[in-house]
């Protein structure tokens, strides 16, 4: 029988909670709200006690997070402005009260692994899955693995063109203002125009601009990268009309230079919901298998 393996894909709004023989074979599911540290990874660990003794566990966190295996602060998400969690040893806490080991990384490049390894770059070489939602983020995968460098990708805090003169909104990220992240989020788009995406009319111009400033993202990613595969996921790619609005733009800015254009491709994530519990099943796997 296999072992169970455990997986968390740790949020600012609410923790989701797996088990699992396989990265790809979920035996139980449970969501927590993220509240107070103590009280949320208490509550988690409770849980994962009562399931049984699983023999790894994968974290995909919110961040920012440190992933240096030479730092003391592994395992740490560190300055989020996420009130009562910055410098908290996530990783840490759960290696002790569970005893086991632990595979730790972001909650997107979790995601990325996941959908690199049994989602929509299974046949690739190369994906990156962006999250478009409470925030922006990004996670890099080349040849199974993600990309790491002093820290992790922030692919949120790039910036990006306005679309003119009447395009001066000054965004809402408190560290960079009118970032791609300050300017395309679902909490920049609510307060930039009063509502949501999805529940503005069509012809609105915030449908044009977020989709404008998106497309400057895919075309970025794939001129600095090559990569294969773009995966947009999060509450607002979820919109009506915005992916195919992306696809458009990025083909226009492109301006049929790009070499291998014809093997990029940008969809929607092939495992739905469950790339960010998948990915942190693989970090499990991972963590039990590592040497």
């Amino acid at each position: 029988m296999s072992a169970l393996i455990g997986g968390i894909e740790a949020g600012g709004t609410k923790f989701v909670l797996v088990t699992g023989t396989s990265p790809t074979d979920i035996t139980a599911r449970h969501v927590i709200q993220t509240r107070a540290p103590e009280e949320t990874l208490a509550q988690a660990a409770d849980w994962f006690a009562q399931q049984g003794a699983i023999s790894a566990l994968g974290i995909g966190s919110f961040g920012p997070v440190d992933l240096d295996p030479a730092s003391s602060g592994w395992g740490h998400i560190t300055n989020t402005p996420k009130p009562g969690w910055a410098q908290c040893d996530i990783a840490g806490y759960f290696g002790r009260r569970l005893g086991v080991p632990v595979g730790f990384d972001t909650d997107v490049n979790a995601a990325a692994l996941a959908e690199a390894t049994y989602g929509a770059g299974r046949t690739a070489t190369s994906l990156v899955y962006i999250t478009i939602g409470t925030g922006i983020g990004g996670g890099l995968v080349i040849d199974g693995k993600p990309v790491h460098g002093t820290a992790h990708p922030e692919m949120g805090h790039i910036f990006v063109r306005r679309s003119g003169p009447g395009d001066d909104w000054p965004g809402n990220c408190p560290h960079h203002g009118a970032c791609l992240e300050g300017l395309s989020s679902g909490p920049a788009i609510i307060a930039r125009w009063g509502a949501s995406l999805s529940e503005m009319p069509p012809d609105h111009e915030a449908h044009a601009l977020v989709a404008g400033y998106l497309a400057q993202l895919c075309h970025n990613l794939f001129a600095m990268l090559a990569v294969e595969v773009i995966v947009l996921g999060g509450g607002v790619t979820k919109a009506p009309g915005l992916f195919g609005k992306i696809k458009e733009l990025v083909g226009e800015i492109g301006a049929s230079y790009l070499p291998g254009r014809e093997r990029q491709s940008i969809v929607a994530p092939a495992l739905g919901e469950n790339s960010g519990v998948v990915g942190s099943l693989s970090l499990a796997h991972a963590a039990l298998h590592q040497p």
